[in-house]
């Protein structure tokens, strides 16, 4: 059977009145979980795993992917009004557009998410059903060395990317890299910088680290100068400026392109592939407003990234077996509690489930853009809530959703830290988007660092023995290079 025919049978199967029921059961429960900060897919589909027990396996996992890609969706809400990402991959969402919302343009930032969202979606669905194959065998050609070769390049990116000196961007992501560094050393099994706290032996969380960072140090400022930071009710109606339209669907199609090349990476997913659209979108960035300051081009691209690569997260997980991410460990789980491998006979064996699971994928981004696009309105008046109540209510809410993730007191600390911490970066011009992404990639480097020297037994030249490993390498080291002329000539002229 062609690709066409066998989706055919997936739309036949996905739009059984079961399968239907469950598809959004799974969506509207991804999108409270994406707007309440701290709780993620990952923990919640561990939890609600058992209940699937007693239900058809199609119909399991179309729930529980409704409840991936729909966090996607949910996590750009409090992002963007107050600066809380409720997801880990809307932690730049927030950067353009809680910007916007201070320019009374929230609603059209909550559309554009919503919108970016769906369109990416439905490009990811469409690249599932006709490109798992090639997708997933140029995934498989990956390895450990690089990865790293990729992760480095992709740290380079952020620190000639941001806003700011390039030595500040680069002390971020060293920093952000020696954060990811706390805890438990994956090699040997020891513990490190833990102070003693044995709270802090598995590290440190995103979570706390992200909303501290970005939503409490952004109270913070705004109380320590409420007469210019004060918060913009929407005004109006959703509506692009001349020329946003374009710079919209260009950003959209970037931010899908790379999310669907890094969501079918194993080791990939939604929280890279939108710190990445959101550099692509920095650097391309002409027009004014610019990226960082309130620009539409700054929440379409990472909204339609991180949405991409939760659907071609999909690709390795059902061609290969193999997870590219927790979330898709999850999956692998609940495949082997219905009692079929993962794997690529999964496409032979099971093509109602393979073919249904994704149609329900593009049935479930129609519902998400439903349900989201009528609640713009409703999601922007919070807005106007005096931030006597609006402040305390979501510091509160932080601290719910932070301490839900492992019942642990001390991250509550770590959040207000970093508040405190934010807040200062924020005085001193520095960008904190290169920490969190070093924070991200910490761990997996350093885990596929000690992989690709076990593999070469200790040579430390396998980083450039690999083609794909070292033309990254060598791409980082020119835009190193670039980024670090202007600064160089500047010395020079002070010499001089």
């Amino acid at each position: 059977m062609g690709a066409w025919h066998e989706l055919a049978l997936g739309f036949q199967t996905a739009l059984q009145p079961e399968s239907l029921l469950f598809c959004f059961v799974g969506v509207l429960i991804g999108t409270l979980i994406g707007v309440l900060p701290g709780i993620g897919p990952a923990s919640s589909i561990a939890l609600l795993l058992p209940f699937t027990f007693s239900l058809s396996p199609t119909s399991a996992l179309i729930m529980l992917a409704g409840i991936y890609y729909g966090s996607q969706y949910g996590g750009s809400t409090t992002a963007i009004l107050v600066n809380l990402p409720g997801e880990a991959s809307a932690a730049v969402t927030g950067i353009d557009g809680h910007a916007m919302a201070r320019q009374g343009r929230a609603a059209l930032a909550l559309a554009l998410a919503a919108i970016a969202s769906f369109i990416a979606g439905t490009i990811g669905t469409l690249l599932i059903a006709t490109l798992s194959g090639p997708l997933a065998r140029v995934a498989a050609n990956f390895q450990a060395a690089d990865y790293v070769g990729l992760m480095i390049c992709g740290l380079i990116a952020a620190v000639v990317l941001a806003q700011g000196s390039l030595l500040k961007a680069i002390a971020m992501v060293l920093a952000g890299l020696f954060l990811g560094t706390i805890g438990t050393n994956v090699v040997t099994a020891g513990t490190r910088f833990t102070m003693g706290i044995p709270e802090l032996i598995d590290g440190i969380g995103f979570v706390p680290l992200a909303i501290g960072l970005l939503g409490l140090s952004e109270i913070i400022d705004t109380l320590a100068s409420p007469q210019d930071r004060s918060l913009v009710a929407n005004r109006g109606r959703a509506r692009l400026r001349r020329g946003e339209a374009r710079r919209t669907l260009m950003a959209i199609f970037r931010g899908t392109a790379l999310g669907s090349a890094f969501g079918a990476l194993p080791g990939g997913g939604p929280v890279i592939s939108s710190f990445a659209a959101y550099a692509v979108e920095k650097k391309l960035s002409r027009a004014t407003p610019q990226v960082g300051s309130g620009a539409v081009e700054g929440v379409a691209g990472p909204e339609a990234a991180n949405n991409a690569a939760a659907q071609t997260s999909f690709i390795p997980l059902l061609t290969l077996g193999l997870p590219a991410n927790p979330v898709m460990a999850m999956f692998i789980g609940a495949l082997i509690i219905h009692g079929i491998q993962p794997g690529p006979d999964i496409i032979v064996k099971q093509p109602g489930l393979f073919w249904g699971l994704v149609a329900s994928m593009w049935i479930g981004n129609a519902m998400l853009l439903v349900l989201n696009l009528p609640l713009v309105g409703l999601w922007a008046k919070l807005l106007q809530v005096p931030q006597r109540f609006l402040f305390p209510g979501t510091v509160v809410l932080s601290c719910v959703g932070v301490y839900s993730l492992n019942h642990n007191s001390v991250e509550l600390l770590v959040m207000a830290a970093f508040g405190v911490v934010g807040f200062l970066l924020r005085r001193l011009a520095f960008d904190p988007t290169p920490l969190l992404l070093g924070f991200v990639l910490s761990g997996p480097m350093e885990e596929n660092i000690h992989r690709a020297l076990a593999f070469a037994g200790g040579d430390q030249t396998t980083f450039f023995r690999h083609p794909i490993g070292a033309s990254l390498l060598v791409i980082s080291g020119v835009l190193l290079a670039i980024a670090s002329l202007p600064y160089l000539k500047r010395i020079r002229s002070r010499q001089q």
